[in-house]
């Protein structure tokens, strides 16, 4: 009967050791938050690579763009020019 009053009782160096990991804990907690949240932003976040793509494809269907409507009217252009005969 004597043995389960002993296991209760622990040792001063096992509540020690437990007051230490709650304070490790409770330091590590924000850190561990902190850590979590640069992460997720990291992923979320839209990089310089992207960013040139879009800009890339913007630049070039404007040229696009552009090319059409000079070949275009570069052609109706050279059809009301045309010599007068003599």
């Amino acid at each position: 009967m004597g043995r389960k009053d002993a296991s209760t009782v622990k040792l001063p160096v096992d509540q020690y050791r437990k007051q230490i990991g709650k304070q490790d804990y409770k330091k590590t907690k924000p850190i561990l938050r902190a850590t979590k949240l640069k992460a997720e932003a990291k992923k979320t976040a839209i990089g310089m690579k992207e960013v040139g793509l879009v800009l890339a494809a913007m630049l070039a269907l404007l040229l696009a763009l552009y090319a059409c409507f000079y070949l275009r009217l570069s052609t109706d252009d050279d059809s009301d020019l045309e010599p007068d005969e003599d």
